[in-house]
């Protein structure tokens, strides 16, 4: 049967949340699917509406993300163009396997013509919602960021995905370690695949899927590349210090520049790096995240693991109180450097307690 054959009055403007079946199971005893327990409306959009769910057949009916199709469209050929780019998202989040800063995809299923994703849920609220509460970051705070997004964006490029809308809107900060994730997908593309017909956002007047202000010209004619990330990413830092978006400050009426630098107060050094991230041009912008992590000078700080090949502990000293859990989260490559040090502080006191035993001798 022809998956998109189903009828799309239920997804035309007038939709209303009453005519919602899982509207309708929020706050109730009784299961969708048998399985899930709908406990409210987190969001809902021109795309669809997601809604905090519990799954009641699993231990301890841990908590997740309920994401309904629901475009708001009476055209056939939108209806199906949505579907292809709900589809996308959830074969995009299943490529992208595990990674701890982006929420797993848990389940995808069609039932009676609508479509489901279900994802992992984080306990967190958004970077936009952050600078509301707290204000606006300092440099140090901004280069941390990027500390935490640019890794993000080397592994999703590594697997020759585009997102193409970054925002403060779409990066979470984790209650429960502090992390940041990366949250909604539907605006991936791959690399390798041309969907540029699969474009259906309706945020702007342009056939295109994107964020008016973060995406990039070659982003506006349909031809996104790595590069597309980075300056949406660039304009994020911009909304961190300043607590302004992008269509708020002046641009070039000539080259479309952002007029941003008398707006904040930063190091020339950094002011430069934040500077080729905005780049309205693709000749002058960073390339990939490999160019920005290179500038800012992360690469240097990797550890050396040559002479770190085993995490077996060292005899006697197995009943050492382990160190404790850090509040925040701590990058894998951190979690390897600091048991680097440990190791090395545990082979240094057995190689003095053997001396010891050795002089005494």
């Amino acid at each position: 049967m022809n998956r998109f054959s189903g009828k799309i009055t239920n997804f035309q403007d007038e939709y209303s949340l009453q005519q919602n079946k899982l509207a309708q199971l929020c706050g109730s005893k009784q299961l969708f699917r048998d399985r899930y327990a709908i406990l409210r409306i987190l969001g809902r959009g021109g795309f669809g509406i997601t809604f905090l769910a519990r799954n009641a057949r699993l231990p301890g009916n841990p908590l997740c993300v309920i994401k309904q199709l629901c475009p708001r469209t009476t055209s056939r050929k939108s209806w199906e163009k949505a579907c292809q780019r709900f589809e996308k998202e959830a074969k995009t989040l299943a490529q992208l396997g595990s990674h701890s800063q982006i929420p797993m995809l848990l389940d995808y299923f069609e039932g009676n013509g609508e479509f489901y994703l279900v994802q992992e849920y984080v306990r967190g609220c958004t970077l936009a919602r952050e600078v509301r509460r707290n204000g606006t970051k300092n440099e140090a705070e901004v280069k941390q960021f990027l500390r935490e997004i640019l890794p993000i964006l080397q592994y999703i490029h590594q697997n020759r995905v585009i997102h193409r809308d970054i925002k403060p809107q779409n990066l979470l900060r984790c209650e429960d370690d502090r992390r940041l994730v990366m949250i909604d997908f539907g605006a991936v593309k791959d690399k390798l695949v041309d969907t540029a017909e699969d474009s259906c956002n309706k945020t702007a007047t342009t056939n295109f899927v994107g964020t008016m202000g973060f995406a990039p010209p070659e982003q506006f004619a349909l031809r996104p590349v790595y590069a597309s990330d980075i300056y949406a990413a660039g304009v994020t830092c911009l909304y961190l210090l300043t607590g302004k978006g992008p269509l708020d400050f002046e641009h070039d009426i000539y080259t479309g520049e952002i007029y941003w630098q008398k707006e904040v107060k930063v190091s020339d050094k950094f002011a430069k790096i934040l500077e080729k991230m905005v780049k309205f041009s693709l000749d002058d912008r960073f390339k990939s995240a490999d160019d920005v992590i290179k500038a800012l000078g992360m690469d240097s700080n990797l550890p050396n693991l040559a002479n770190c090949l085993t995490t077996k502990p060292l005899r006697g000293f197995q009943d050492q109180p382990k160190a404790e859990p850090p509040q925040t989260y701590t990058s894998p490559t951190n979690k390897t450097a600091i048991a680097i040090r440990e190791w090395k502080a545990k082979l240094n006191i057995h190689l003095q307690v053997h001396s010891s035993l050795s002089t005494q001798n």
